[in-house]
């Protein structure tokens, strides 16, 4: 049986007992029905991760003990930004899903011209919890022990005319680009940003904008994907030609 990885915001040092907060609590108690004893792996996304095991329960929250800290090694030499636009519902969720399990480092939502998914004030806090729940569950599944940075929704503009972070090398996803990924030379300092449109993908004025602002564009191939697979293409070739992958 595989051992359950469970992440949790508190601190984390060999010998505490902590309690786990509700929903890592329910998954333990009632969905997996672990019993006193059984052993847990535990992180809270600083690059660490314990061995733990389960010391019980009181009023439906667990109290586990931590053991040791365990050597791993997960996290991807590469340092990227993925620039998502923001797609509906299990499409959005599947590319961060995805996009966690092929190491990205930091998210940002990206809202443009041709995006069908409206966020305000009132709907963009619980579209937030709700894609970091994603992230940390993705995290759990993948083995990874730091968790992304979900950033602030931003328009394209906006995001263009700020800055990428420090990004040495910002790539656009554009069908109708020239260059490929494997046409690349490695990039030196392996900072990354990668800009991938909505349904739709980006307007002609967008890719402009962007190329303005110091995107390549880069093709995949002779098929148009949708945005849920493009990115998550791009990725595991960038982790393929200089990351960690295969």
């Amino acid at each position: 049986m595989r051992i359950p990885r469970v992440y949790t915001p508190q601190a984390l040092n060999m010998g505490r007992t902590l309690e786990l907060d509700g929903p890592p609590s329910k998954h333990l108690l009632t969905v997996l029905r672990l019993k006193t004893g059984a052993p847990l792996i535990l992180f809270n996304g600083d690059g660490r991760e314990f061995s733990a095991r389960l010391e019980g329960a009181c009023k439906n929250r667990a109290t586990v003990c931590i053991d040791a800290q365990q050597p791993a090694r997960r996290e991807s030499p590469l340092q990227i930004t993925l620039l998502q636009g923001v797609s509906r519902g299990e499409r959005m969720d599947y590319t961060l899903q995805k996009a966690v399990e092929l190491g990205v480092g930091r998210i940002v939502p990206v809202l443009t011209e041709r995006s069908i998914v409206k966020l305000d004030d009132k709907n963009t806090p619980r579209k937030l919890a709700h894609w970091r729940n994603v992230i940390i569950g993705a995290c759990e599944q993948s083995g990874r022990l730091s968790v992304p940075e979900l950033a602030e929704p931003l328009r394209l503009t906006a995001l263009l005319a700020d800055s990428t972070g420090t990004a040495t090398l910002k790539l656009l996803l554009d069908p109708a680009a020239d260059t490929s990924p494997r046409m690349l030379a490695r990039p030196p300092e392996r900072a990354l940003a990668l800009l991938v449109g909505p349904e739709g993908g980006l307007s002609d004025a967008e890719c402009l904008l962007a190329r303005r602002s110091g995107f390549l564009g880069i093709r995949l191939g002779p098929r148009i994907l949708r945005t849920e697979t493009a990115g998550l293409v791009a990725l595991s070739v960038m982790q393929s030609l200089w990351g960690d992958l295969g």
